[in-house]
Parts: structure tokens; C-alpha cells; sequence
């Protein structure tokens, strides 16, 4: 399962990189740009949480710092522009990914029981 969200978190972040710095006219449309990318940092922000389960702070800070790096980029690409507010979105959106995933597994952990082993003979 790990892997699995490894190779996942990889692939959104291509995704997000290609929506991100292409032309305009070649980005993927699927509706209010906002709810777009919301949409696209909440999953890479789970597949990281996934991923990454035991390093919290870690994946927090590579979904800020790809948010950023990548809104910034943004000065560079023609027609293209750097909001603060859509960078804000973006790092709270993949946080929020994380922060469900984190929950997730700490009230799984707790209420289901962990495999059975039997004693060795």
C-alpha cells in the first residue's frame, strides 16, 4: 500500500507540475479553478499522508514547499500569474490531505485490533 501511494503521490505531482507551468489554453479544465486546485493538493496531500505514515512533518513540508515553488514559478511562464491567495489554497488543501490520512490511521489504530500472533509452541 505504501508503494502503491508513493508511485501515486509522484504521478499527481507531475499532474500538478504540468497544470501548473503549461500554457493556459493546455491546462485541464473541470470547472471552477479554485475547486481544481483544492481538489488536486487534497489528493497529493493523501497520497503522501499514505505514503509517508510516519513522517508527518515531512510531508507537510514538501507539499508547502512544492505549493510555493511551484506558484512562483508561475512569474516565469507568459500568461501565466503568482497569487499568494492560490499558493495559500494550494499548501492548505495538501495539508488537509495529510491531516485526514493522519487522523485516519490514529482512530484505525485504536479501534481495530492489530493482527493476532500465536505463541510459538
Amino acid at each position: 500500500m505504501t508503494l502503491i501511494s508513493r508511485i501515486a503521490a509522484l504521478a499527481l505531482l507531475a499532474v500538478i507540475v504540468f497544470a501548473t507551468l503549461s500554457p493556459i489554453q493546455m491546462r485541464p479544465h473541470l470547472g471552477d479553478p479554485d475547486f481544481e486546485r483544492a481538489l488536486a493538493y487534497v489528493l497529493f496531500g493523501v497520497a503522501m499522508g499514505l505514503g509517508f505514515p510516519n513522517r508527518l512533518a515531512g510531508t507537510v513540508t514538501i507539499v508547502v514547499v512544492v505549493a510555493a515553488a511551484l506558484e512562483l514559478m508561475q512569474l516565469l511562464e507568459p500568461g501565466r500569474h503568482a497569487r499568494l491567495s492560490d499558493g495559500s489554497l494550494k499548501a492548505l488543501a495538501g495539508i488537509l490531505g495529510i491531516v485526514v490520512v493522519h487522523l485516519s490511521l490514529l482512530v484505525a489504530s485504536r479501534y481495530w485490533p492489530r493482527r493476532l500472533t500465536l505463541p510459538a509452541e
